[in-house]
């Protein structure tokens, strides 16, 4: 139940998000952040909070542990849209990676998403999105973040 305890503390984030997501598009925005993260319940719930300077809105995730599951669920909310999504993200860890899925909707249409977690030491992690049009056969890696510890 302490997957997170890694991510409490201050990151620099260096974003990589692609152009047009499930458009066959190799097109990507590179753009700065950083990130401050705390622990809750003893290490079974994380929250962060990661603003993007130069785009002008920040994010808020909440994660928490189900002891009876093993599993995290993990919610998102934009300062840009101001809602908190009802729909998590769900998985685990196994050693230094997590991976999580849910459902999430692109351009009005239902996507299966993805997030993988990488732990690379105390000073480093990795998060990445993907979204999957076809139930999860193939994926598109459309959002990375490189996290370094300020």
């Amino acid at each position: 139940m302490n997957d997170f305890d890694f991510f409490a503390g201050h990151w620099n984030v260096a974003n990589r998000k692609l152009v047009k997501v499930l458009a066959g598009s190799d097109e990507w925005d590179e753009f700065p952040g950083y990130s401050v993260a705390t622990r809750h319940f003893d290490g079974a719930a994380s929250f962060d909070e990661v603003t993007f300077p130069t785009k002008g809105f920040s994010g808020l995730t909440v994660r928490v542990f189900n002891r009876e599951t093993r599993q995290w669920s993990i919610y998102w909310a934009s300062s840009s849209r101001g809602v908190l999504d009802t729909r998590p993200m769900v998985g685990a860890f196994e050693g230094n990676r997590g991976e999580f899925y849910g459902e999430e909707t692109h351009e009005g249409g239902p996507v299966r998403c993805r997030f993988i977690w990488t732990v690379n030491g105390p000073d480093a992690a990795r998060w990445e999105q993907a979204f999957s049009a076809d139930g999860g056969q193939t994926w598109e890696t459309n959002w990375t973040m490189d996290f370094s510890r300020a």
